[in-house]
């Protein structure tokens, strides 16, 4: 099949064009926060640097970090360029503290994000033809409305169901016919669930691409997905502290996902140092936002491992393509000195046959000094309702599988069917209790 491509000329452009693009929206960015945004006119300033520094994309890192805290910091609105009265959107996200990430648009900034989303779509091979059902929150959350503008924009039809409701999410995707559906992974996994306990095989109905995000996903999960739904799952990724969904997708060749860099220039630096790591290295992903008006932002640390990968693409995109993400900075466990993410014991329990994609990981302190790891996770019901022997037999595997390929030390605790709670949006895999004993 032939891959379309929505946008040919910005998504083809040599990478010498493109990066020729990307240094022009970048001086035009860095002079317009520096005029309109005294955070980031303090922040030039304390650099020394300004717009006529920039000779090139490799002057990048002369410029400050933006975090999530500098966010919360000038809550609500201290990161404006723009007048409020120019604003067209404003969304958020919800914080830990209380206060909401608060983002906003102006009209362009909306065409800009329905455009982005349009593409995504198109690499995942969605078209006019397709109907699209959107189980994502709609709201201040960025995911629902995003997709909902850009498959509208590409032409498709829209179901805008939201997350939550499964039974009749069921009941509209069979009798509605949809194509494609939009949810996280963990809730396309639930759906499935519910599905098997209706007796609806959704390999059967019209369903045929899954568009996921909002959460690290393992290529294991994607099989289970693709098998339990009859669907091609395609990772996507954005954050509402630049648009919201639309950042970078896979195209079907699924070897990558491309960024939409003539919006987004993308970067990698050491998660610790901050330095910036040579290509096809991986640590944290920064991004910039080179044509946002309402609330530009300069190098933001997403907390995202990945790497980048320049090289051409079988679909014809010259995009970069990031690596599927591997996990968060601020999600990164170090359990007696080693270094794991969720993503990476979810990987390992998935291979192993009679196991669900329902866990949760239990960490906490030996009497207060050592690493105490429990990793709960679902089995099948007639694995659970076999002889214990079949049990012990798997429990023993997964803890042999999890010290052979991580390194750690686990216990495995074998549960039944739906005892872990399920998520209608982003799932909740660790449970912490270390910070009781101060650490």
């Amino acid at each position: 099949m032939v891959q379309m491509i929505w946008n040919q000329e910005r998504e083809t452009m040599s990478r010498g064009a493109l990066e020729a693009l990307q240094l022009e929206l970048l001086r035009r960015q860095v002079a317009t926060v520096y005029e309109k945004v005294p955070f980031y006119r303090h922040a030039l300033r304390a650099r020394g640097v300004s717009a006529q520094d920039i000779h090139s994309l490799d002057d990048l890192d002369r410029l400050p970090f933006t975090t999530k805290s500098d966010f919360r910091d000038n809550y609500p609105f201290g990161l404006l360029a723009v007048p409020r009265r120019q604003l067209s959107r404003v969304h958020a996200s919800s914080g830990t503290t209380g206060k909401p990430t608060v983002v906003a648009y102006t009209q362009a900034d909306v065409d800009m994000w329905r455009e982005v989303c349009a593409r995504n779509l198109v690499a995942g091979g969605v078209t006019e033809d397709d109907m699209v059902q959107i189980a994502m929150g709609y709201g201040l959350f960025t995911g629902g409305l995003g997709w909902h503008y850009g498959a509208e924009h590409l032409g498709a039809t829209v179901v805008p169901m939201s997350s939550g409701n499964t039974r009749r999410q069921i009941m509209l995707l069979q009798d509605f016919e949809a194509t494609v559906f939009c949810a996280t992974p963990s809730y396309a996994i639930y759906l499935a669930e519910q599905a098997d306990e209706m007796g609806v095989d959704l390999t059967q109905t019209t369903l045929r691409v899954g568009i996921h995000g909002a959460e690290p996903w393992s290529d294991e999960m994607r099989r289970e997905i693709a098998r339990r739904m009859g669907i091609d799952p395609i990772d996507t990724y954005g954050l509402s502290e630049l648009v919201g969904p639309g950042v970078s997708g896979e195209c079907t060749a699924h070897c990558g996902l491309h960024i939409n860099e003539d919006h987004f220039l993308a970067e990698i630096v050491d998660p610790k140092s901050g330095e910036r790591l040579l290509p096809g290295e991986r640590g944290e992903l920064v991004i910039t936002a080179l044509t946002k008006e309402a609330l530009p932002v300069i190098r933001y640390r997403t907390g995202d491992i990945t790497r980048l990968d320049t090289s051409p693409c079988a679909c014809g995109r010259t995009l970069a393509r990031m690596e599927k993400i591997s996990g968060r900075t601020d999600d990164m466990l170090i359990l007696r000195g080693v270094n794991v993410f969720p993503s990476q014991i979810e990987t390992v329990l998935l291979r192993l046959e009679g196991v669900q994609p329902h866990y949760v990981i239990l960490v906490d302190r030996d009497m207060g000094t050592m690493d105490d790891v429990e990793i709960w996770v679902e089995v099948s019901q007639d694995l659970f309702a076999d002889n214990i022997g079949r049990l012990r037999e798997l429990q023993k595997t997964a803890e042999f599988e999890m010290f052979e390929t991580l390194g750690i030390h686990a216990r495995i605790k074998l549960v039944e069917p739906h005892s872990i709670e399920r998520s209608m949006g982003k799932s909740q895999r660790v449970i912490d209790r270390r910070n009781v004993y101060g650490s």
